[in-house]
């Protein structure tokens, strides 16, 4: 059993890795701006005031954390890589830190020409600054994370949807997993499954991994 730390539960991703950990009999805190707004996370689930761009926030959060899921959004490009940059610094100043897994962008995946998606001409425009954002946490994990051992997880770019857990997925590392007729889906329920699996056995540190049926 782990403690795990997830920033960002009340989204849409933090909400379902938080209830998946929970249903496994891990300790989970839920670190929100605004905890009066997670009731709906399931019985079991402590709820806490919490900012993965704070300093203090994350030093505070990282006494009892062996695992931080970041899974937040909502913000301006800066915030992605001000919140990895936050959790490196800080937690590269403690004597046993917390292992990071990073709720990246699909966007950052490659396409077959090697190129990523969010490059491609006809990328919407609407998705643009978050997905600069998540690529700039990426470049920062892999460029100056030395000390914290790190994971970013990559959704499939296209297809990404709430629906069934169903428990089963494939994974890959840079360029989405797809199926017979090319296609990379997932649902929300199945990438929290594979990162509470990534939590229980780990294979990608300090790596970015990626999942899809």
């Amino acid at each position: 059993m782990s403690d795990i730390v997830v920033f960002g539960a009340g989204g849409t991703a933090g909400s379902r890795i938080a209830a998946e950990a929970a249903e496994r009999g891990h300790r989970v805190t839920a670190a929100v701006r605004r905890p009066e707004a997670t009731s709906y996370l399931p019985p079991g689930v402590r709820t806490v005031t919490g900012d993965a761009t704070s300093p203090r926030s994350v030093r505070e959060l990282a006494e009892d954390a062996d695992v931080f899921v970041v899974a937040i959004g909502g913000g301006e490009r800066e915030l992605w890589r001000d919140a990895a940059r936050t959790l490196v610094d800080t937690l590269r100043e403690l004597p046993d830190p917390p292992r990071v897994i990073h709720v990246g962008g699909g966007a950052t995946l490659l396409t077959p020409k090697g190129t990523r998606y969010l490059d491609e001409p006809d990328f919407p425009e609407e998705y643009r600054d978050s997905a600069e954002g998540q690529a700039d946490a990426l470049e920062f994990y892999r460029s100056s994370a030395d000390g914290v051992t790190w994971t970013y997880v990559s959704p499939p770019p296209l297809e990404f949807h709430p629906g069934e857990r169903t428990g089963h997925y494939r994974t890959g590392t840079d360029h989405p997993v797809t199926d017979a007729q090319g296609r990379s889906v997932l649902t929300y329920e199945d990438l929290a499954v594979a990162i509470v699996d990534e939590i229980e056995n780990p294979r990608f540190g300090n790596a970015r991994f990626t999942a899809a049926y």
